[in-house]
């Protein structure tokens, strides 16, 4: 850390030693150190990394960031949170870690009526029947209602 409270340096420590991602982590935080020591602003590279997806993610044990959708995801939604501010903690859903509706109204109607309002199931596969002529014809399984 400089005396100014900004990280001049990471480590990245992954479970399996010597492994090919271990090996990249590493790689990667000595990378991410230069740029912090050749005086890019740690904004910038929250702003570059965070929200990166790709395998290995899921749910951490961290409640500011409940869900990481990848390990940089994490770490750089973490770093933003500890030198930036809280608000760089937030998942895409927005101020909180709660899902909520991307609809104003997620019950609202169709613009048009629907087709068919009285279709049978058909006998054989249980399918919606759909009109043909005065009978009714199964598009799954090729059944009718009694006509030939």
């Amino acid at each position: 850390m400089y005396d100014d409270g900004l990280p001049g340096e990471i480590f990245i420590t992954m479970a399996k030693e010597r492994s090919t991602i271990s090996g990249l982590m590493d790689a990667f935080a000595t990378a991410v150190s230069f740029n912090l020591q050749y005086g890019v602003p740690i904004k910038f590279l929250v702003d570059k990394f965070a929200h990166v997806r790709f395998e290995p993610s899921g749910w951490t044990g961290n409640q500011q960031i409940p869900y990481a959708k990848s390990i940089m995801d994490y770490i750089f939604r973490w770093l933003g949170a500890k030198f930036l501010g809280p608000e760089y903690a937030v998942t895409e859903a927005g101020e909180t870690s709660t899902l909520r509706a991307t609809e104003p109204d997620p019950q609202q109607q169709l613009p048009f009526a629907p087709m068919v309002t009285d279709a049978p199931l058909c006998a054989e596969c249980g399918s919606i029947m759909t009109r043909n002529g005065s009978c009714n014809k199964c598009g799954n399984c090729g059944g009718t209602s009694g006509c030939s």
